[in-house]
């Protein structure tokens, strides 16, 4: 036996904290741990080191425009499931999901709203519904709040983040393209102004139809854009590919993006472009 006992270890159990749970999330861009009230307060944009979170097309609009002025349009448009798509789930089964999940009927929320006093037509996609993915209710949408815009000689401003077009609806999907990208000609063709604002992410037949196709092309920070993936775009050129070659600054570098502004400042650059493109209407 030893000449010193070692004591016998004591451990307290202490009660539950009194801190309530969910009051904290972890910042992804730098790691720091931030209040959920300060990224709520600051846009979903992180106070520490301005990583750019997702946020919803309702808190974006009321972000942008003036204060009452946005009304909603064609609202009640429903999606359909026309191909009868099957899996895991039926696509009726997820549209249901995800409206009860986010309170939204589509991925987009469309309207006419003033920024700066200008009256415009305004298309805000939500990436929380089905990936924001494009649907005929998305592509419809999109397209009534040109058409009426240029009725009216408005600008349109589209706020894209979008995974693609949506599989469920197959060539229904793809045709949105053409559609939307026609009514934007058309609205070109008035001589009237298209702001194209992409988040992260903006890809496939979105980048490749009416997010891509903007009189001035805005990007938020670091966003994701491009139209195939890395490791396709990889294995079918089987070059390699440039570091951060989708990112918001590698395309502004390379032409395609005009401007980069970050999510707290876009109302104030809005209404000073608006100023410019459509003074005096």
């Amino acid at each position: 036996m030893g000449i010193f006992q070692k004591p016998a270890l004591k451990i307290r159990v202490r009660g539950k904290s009194n801190v309530p749970e969910g009051l904290w999330t972890k910042c992804p861009g730098c790691g720091e741990v931030v209040t959920k009230a300060e990224f709520e307060q600051n846009l979903q944009v992180c106070p520490k080191c301005d990583h750019h979170l997702t946020l919803g097309a309702a808190e974006r609009i009321k972000s942008l425009v003036d204060e009452g002025s946005f009304k909603e349009r064609d609202a009640d448009l429903l999606s359909v499931d026309s191909l009868k798509f099957r899996g895991v789930a039926t696509y009726q089964e997820r549209l249901e999901t995800y409206r009860k999940k986010t309170g939204l009927k589509d991925a987009v929320i469309t309207g006419d709203a003033k920024i700066g006093g200008h009256s415009i037509g305004l298309a805000v996609m939500d990436f929380n519904f089905i990936a924001a993915t494009m649907g005929s209710v998305v592509g419809e949408k999109i397209t009534r709040v040109i058409e009426r815009a240029t009725k009216n000689k408005w600008p349109v401003i589209i706020i894209s983040a979008s995974g693609g077009a949506r599989m469920y609806e197959g060539m229904l999907s793809l045709m949105q393209m053409a559609k939307t990208s026609g009514a934007l000609a058309r609205h070109a063709e008035a001589k009237l102004p298209y702001i194209s604002i992409l988040t992260n992410p903006t890809t496939a037949g979105v980048m490749a139809s009416y997010a891509s196709l903007g009189d001035l092309i805005i990007a938020e920070p670091k966003c994701m854009i491009g139209f195939a993936g890395p490791r396709v775009i990889r294995e079918t050129t089987h070059q390699e590919l440039p570091k951060g070659f989708q990112t918001a600054e590698f395309l502004q570098d390379h032409g395609l993006v005009d401007m980069i502004v970050p999510r707290l400042r876009m109302r104030e650059v809005l209404a000073q472009l608006l100023d410019f493109l459509h003074r005096g209407k």
